[in-house]
């Protein structure tokens, strides 16, 4: 009967531990247990929304970059034309300082020449005045016959 009796003690023993810990212990144990599964299901989420916000962050990047590289482009071309339109400005200048200054310097070959023959005409004249000296064998005053030495300087130009 002893068996029978401590068999009865243990099986009611059981089930009040079975009556305790499902309505103290279990209740506690399940918010945990739901607790941590919706914290990893909201972590899976994140991740994920995580991912998705990547893979967009490297479109936008993609796009970006290839804004930058066209803009890039842009401004390379548009100082290659600058740089084009600097030399043909430089070039035309320098052809027309060129142009002046050839012109300038054909005024000051122009004035040369004029005071060279103005200077051979006056030497020319004296020679005749001295050729005529000794023609004559007598002196022949130039300020008497500046009329007669206009003349001359007349006829040789």
């Amino acid at each position: 009967m002893n068996l029978n009796l401590t068999l009865i003690a243990q099986a009611v023993a059981f089930a009040i531990f079975i009556w305790f810990t499902a309505k103290f212990v279990w209740p506690f144990l399940m918010r945990a247990i739901e607790a941590r599964q919706k914290q990893v299901a909201d972590g899976l989420a994140a991740a994920e929304r995580g991912r998705a916000e990547l893979a967009a962050a490297g479109k936008q990047s993609e796009t970006t970059v290839a804004e930058a590289r066209a803009r890039a482009q842009d401004i390379i071309s548009s100082a290659e034309k600058r740089a084009a339109e600097m030399i043909d400005e430089a070039k035309s200048a320098a052809k027309s300082e060129g142009e002046r200054l050839v012109a300038g310097a054909k005024a000051e070959i122009a004035q040369e020449v004029a005071r060279a023959k103005e200077s051979l005409r006056e030497q020319v004249a004296s020679l005749a005045v001295a050729g005529a000296e000794k023609i004559l064998r007598r002196e022949v005053d130039a300020k008497a016959h500046a009329d007669m030495l206009s003349g001359l300087k007349a006829e040789l130009k």
